[in-house]
This record gives structure tokens, C-alpha cells and sequence, in this order.
């Protein structure tokens, strides 16, 4: 980083912004394997959320990778890197009075700790979409599991990347035995109970 440059203070903080909203701002951080649930737990979470009229945003990790990641490849090198940027649009969203919904892969412990320390303990809320890797490779919603075992693609996590669970995640879903209004319902019981949402 160039030591010419100085951060901008802006005249509206991040706390007025969140007060016009009426909302604890947080980062909700769906973690979990390809084909778990996270992207069906988190559009269901954000309608959830609408309609009690919160103000919110989802990030989604195919959506990022077509746009502000699309110059990332799935080395673990460039894996850190989504992660890094993905963190730190969360951040802006915070800071702008949201709340985020997040659904990456998010493989290993150190990055989603990175996301947690640029986000704020406070604001961030880790989601584990504990679903096992012969679940979702059963699914396989976008046949990239067989493409991966026939390696057609290579770095794929939970075949030839590793996934790294988290081991005191804020809340744990298992997708297989909870049907999704469950879990929306304990995701939002829990934000209620910690933010008051």
C-alpha cells in the first residue's frame, strides 16, 4: 500500500447510517461445501429477513467470481484472495448499515478468522452448513463433483482441496435432517437474541 495514501473520514458514520435503518448491522457468514445448502439457506434468509423490513444484502461466491473475483482461479493462493475481497465489500456493507448474508466455500480456518478480525467480532456471525461431503456429492446440483472426480477440474474442495470445518461455529445446520424453515427459524431467533433484529 502506498504510504501516500490517507484514509477518508466521511461526515456520516457508520452508526447514523445503521440508526436511518433501524438495524444492528452483521455479517451473516455461510460456510460449508459445494452443494451444502448455502445458497438456499441464504436466499430464504434474506427473504425472512425482508420481510420482517430489514435492510439487507447477499453476497454470493459464484456471483463475486463472475464480476469483483472473475480474475481468481481455485489455488489456494487465489482462494485466500476471494475470501480477503469478499471480506472487505462485507465490511463496506457494515459500514453502510446492512445486514450481509454471505455463502462461500470459505475452506480454511485462517480466512474465515481473517474475515471475522477485518469485519468485527461483533458484527460477524458464522454459519456452518454442516452438510457431509457424500451428501453433497449425491446432490451435486451443478455436476461439478463428477466433473472433479473424473478431473475434469482440478482443486476442488472436499476432493482434492481440503475443507477445514469450523470448530465453534455461532451456529451449526445440518441440511439433511432439518427442513429449511427450521434453520431460517433458529438463524433468526439467534440474531434476535444477539442483535435484536
Amino acid at each position: 500500500m502506498s504510504k501516500d495514501l490517507v484514509f477518508h473520514t466521511t461526515v456520516v458514520s457508520a452508526s447514523a447510517r445503521a440508526q436511518v435503518k433501524g438495524q444492528k448491522p452483521a455479517v451473516i457468514w455461510l460456510t460449508g461445501l459445494s452443494g451444502a445448502g448455502k445458497s438456499t439457506i441464504a436466499n430464504a434468509l434474506e427473504q425472512a429477513l425482508v420481510d420482517k423490513g430489514r435492510h439487507t444484502f447477499l453476497l454470493d461466491g459464484d456471483n463475486l467470481r463472475m464480476g469483483l473475483c472473475k480474475d481468481l482461479g481455485f489455488a489456494d493462493a487465489d482462494r485466500v484472495e476471494n475470501i480477503r475481497r469478499v471480506a472487505e465489500v462485507s465490511k463496506l456493507l457494515v459500514d453502510a448499515g446492512l445486514i450481509v448474508i454471505t455463502a462461500f466455500i470459505s475452506p480454511f480456518h485462517r480466512d474465515r478468522a481473517m474475515a471475522r478480525d477485518v469485519i468485527g467480532c461483533d458484527e460477524f456471525v458464522e454459519v456452518f452448513v454442516n452438510t457431509s461431503l457424500e451428501e453433497c456429492e449425491r446432490r451435486d446440483p451443478k455436476g461439478l463433483y463428477g466433473k472433479a472426480r473424473a478431473g475434469a477440474i482440478k482443486n476442488f474442495t472436499g476432493i482434492d482441496s481440503a475443507y477445514e470445518e469450523p470448530t465453534d461455529p455461532d451456529i451449526s445446520i445440518n441440511t439433511v435432517d432439518e427442513p429449511l424453515l427450521v434453520s431460517i427459524g433458529r438463524v433468526l431467533e439467534y440474531l434476535d437474541k444477539r442483535f435484536g433484529q
